[in-house]
């Protein structure tokens, strides 16, 4: 199996989004101490006002902060500064470095499993579902898939407590999968990981599985660190909607 087309040596650059630019600005601020820890950031008016854009956006930038650890919600008084540097984002219950552990503990056996013990219905699910995935523009409807392909694999290796260990954390998957794709742009790179993941199936081929899977957990550990360590930087934000190339 060639993995050759899901392990491109360089991406071609991505405009970012407003959300992205706005991100960017706040987290900007944050570090470089204009809002200090315990600070109440403006209010969403405010911000909107200022940073000429609308409220969606600012909520979905609001939440990225959340989830990279450095702000705090509190319903009915604001957002509020915890922390002045991203360490390990959260996604849900758990925290990224815990479940890029567990996952590669299980999810890369599993795939070996997968690959001696699928059934034709397996194959036929999991060629289905990466169809629609590949066919997919919405990102939350993409994400939704996302978690149900990474079931399908455990369903595969045909042990139910695989398939429940996935289910503990499917949450925390589906908030993970929705951030890197959002800051990220993961989801045509992950597509093309899944594909290979697929085809190792298909050939029965438990060395091409556990090497497709272990290249897509690095590859989304990769991206994470990038976001993590490099945030974007913008002098100006981008015209609202304007799209990504």
């Amino acid at each position: 199996m060639n993995l050759s087309d899901s392990r491109t040596a360089s991406q071609p650059p991505r405009r970012i989004s407003a959300m992205e630019a706005v991100l960017a600005h706040l987290r900007g601020a944050i570090e470089r101490g204009e809002y200090a820890i315990g600070d109440k950031l403006p209010s969403e008016a405010e911000l909107c006002r200022t940073l000429e854009i609308s409220r969606p956006v600012l909520r979905e930038a609001l939440r990225a902060l959340q989830t990279m650890g450095l702000t705090v919600s509190k319903t009915g008084k604001g957002t509020f500064v915890v922390a002045d540097a991203v360490e390990d984002p959260t996604f849900g219950d758990y925290a990224a470095s815990d479940l890029l552990e567990v996952r590669r503990h299980v999810e890369i056996p599993v795939a070996g499993y997968a690959a001696q013990r699928r059934t034709p219905e397996n194959l036929d699910h999991l060629a289905h579902l990466l169809d629609r995935m590949e066919r997919e523009t919405d990102t939350t409807a993409w994400v939704a898939m996302d978690t149900l392909f990474h079931l399908a694999v455990a369903e595969a290796a045909q042990n139910p407590v695989f398939r429940r260990v996935i289910e503990e954390i499917r949450d925390a998957l589906a908030r993970q999968s929705a951030f890197l794709n959002e800051l990220g742009g993961r989801r045509e790179q992950s597509n093309r990981e899944h594909r290979a993941i697929v085809e190792a199936l298909i050939d029965g081929s438990e060395h091409d599985a556990v090497e497709a899977m272990s290249h897509h957990l690095d590859r989304v550990e990769t991206t994470l660190t990038d976001i993590v360590r490099s945030p974007r930087t913008a002098s100006d934000l981008p015209t609202e909607g304007e799209p990504q190339a």
